[in-house]
C-alpha cells in the first residue's frame, strides 16, 4: 500500500501542494523515521528529481519539511549549483510558505513562531527550539522526555550513551559524557531517555 501525502498534511494545505506537485514535477516519497533529518531532496542518475519525508512526523512538521524540500528544487530547477541553505533557498522557501501562514492549516499557537523562523530560515527546524517545541505541542514521543524536564545531575540514555545532565546555559545545556567524561551542549528541545539505576 503506498502512502499519500494527503493523509500527512492539514487537509487545507492539499490544493497548494497539489499545485507544487504538479508545477515542479519530482516524486514524492514518504520513508520510515531517519535519525538525522526529517527530510531529503536529491536528482536521481535518469534526471528525475525525488523528495523524501519522514512518516513519523505530524501534520505541521510535515507540510514544513516538504515545502523545506520543495524549495531545495526550485533552488535548484532555478539557480543551479548554490549553497544548499543559501540566501536564494531562503527567498524560495519564505515565498513558497506565505500560502500556508494561515489559521486553517496551521494553528495560531505554531502561527507566530513559524513566522518568526521564516525571517532567517535555517538548515534544520530544529535548530529553532521554540518553533521545535511548538511542531511538536511540547510533547515529547512516547517514552521520552525533554532535557528540560529532567532534573540537573539526573543521568539520561542519547544515541546509546549514558550522559549527566548540568548547567544551562543560555539556551543550551551542559551534559557530561560518562564514558569518556567529556562535556556536550544539548539543545533543550532534545528528546532523551531517562536512565534509572
Amino acid at each position: 500500500m503506498s502512502l499519500h501525502y494527503q493523509d500527512f498534511v492539514p487537509k487545507k494545505a492539499i490544493p497548494f501542494i497539489q499545485f507544487l506537485i504538479d508545477e515542479h514535477n519530482f516524486t514524492l516519497k514518504i520513508v520510515n523515521q531517519r535519525q538525522t533529518k526529517h527530510g531529503d531532496f536529491r536528482s536521481l542518475p535518469n534526471g528525475t528529481f525525488q523528495i523524501t519525508v519522514n512518516n513519523n512526523l505530524n501534520k505541521y512538521q510535515f507540510l514544513l519539511t516538504l515545502v523545506h524540500e520543495i524549495a531545495h528544487h526550485v533552488t535548484h530547477q532555478k539557480f543551479g549549483r548554490v549553497q544548499p541553505h543559501g540566501k536564494e533557498w531562503k527567498t524560495v522557501f519564505q515565498h513558497l510558505m506565505l500560502p500556508f501562514l494561515h489559521p486553517e492549516i496551521y494553528p495560531k499557537e505554531i502561527l507566530p513562531y513559524l513566522a518568526n523562523y521564516l525571517k532567517n530560515p535555517k538548515a534544520s527546524t530544529d535548530a529553532d527550539v521554540n518553533l521545535s517545541l511548538v511542531l511538536k505541542g511540547n510533547v515529547a514521543e512516547t517514552g521520552k522526555n525533554f532535557i528540560f524536564d529532567i532534573p540537573f545531575g539526573s543521568l539520561f540514555i542519547f544515541k546509546n550513551t549514558i550522559y549527566k545532565r548540568g548547567n544551562k546555559r543560555r539556551t543550551r545545556f551542559e551534559c557530561l559524557n560518562m564514558s569518556n567524561k567529556k562535556v556536550y551542549l544539548f539543545n533543550q528541545n532534545v528528546e532523551i531517555e531517562r536512565y534509572d539505576k
